[in-house]
């Protein structure tokens, strides 16, 4: 894949992590580690199921190795862009992060530009809280996600919170937005 286009994915990613991960606070936690550049973007290119999931392994043997990159974002910009498809990869992705012995380590965090919560409509403005330009697997260190948690006075109130301001915003909010 050209440098180029590498680039304006992790841009373009990047972008969306600013206005609306951070801007909207929709993570709480994410400001401190963008600030301080400790988050791996890696590009995927043309993968299947299988080199998805290899790259997920890497990634994580990568993160035992690094231990100076705090989270990572393996971002999909041409595969899994069918949400159920994408829900398989995430699903296989969890086991196998068990079967490898990361459980407890690792966890993952999932994005998609078509994310769907249970429950809710493809026009519920909610889902804009885990809407990416791209699919998305973020792997993060469950060291650093129990440290964030203590020091968050109401962690469970996240998502209810994010809930409300994105339909605040309302989809016509989140449709306008560029990255």
């Amino acid at each position: 894949m050209a440098l180029q286009l590498q680039e304006e994915i992790i841009s373009k990613t990047r972008n969306w992590i600013e206005q609306v991960i951070i801007g909207l606070n929709f993570c709480p936690f994410a400001a401190k580690p963008y600030k301080e550049d400790v988050i791996n973007f890696q590009v995927i290119q043309s993968a299947n199921l299988n080199i998805a999931l290899e790259t997920l392994v890497q990634e994580c043997n990568r993160l035992e190795e690094d231990t100076d990159t705090e989270t990572s974002l393996l971002i999909f910009p041409d595969s899994f862009l069918d949400f159920i498809k994408f829900l398989d990869l995430v699903d296989l992705g969890e086991q196998l992060l068990k079967k490898e012995g990361f459980e407890g380590i690792y966890q993952i965090a999932s994005f998609h530009p078509d994310y769907i919560f249970e429950g809710s409509t493809e026009n519920d403005a909610s889902n804009y809280t885990n809407r990416s330009p791209y699919p998305m697997l973020q792997i993060l260190r469950e060291d650093i996600v129990e440290q964030a948690i203590k020091k968050h006075k109401d962690v469970h109130s996240i998502p209810d919170t994010n809930i409300a301001k994105a339909n605040q915003l309302g989809i016509v909010y989140f449709k306008s937005l560029s990255f």
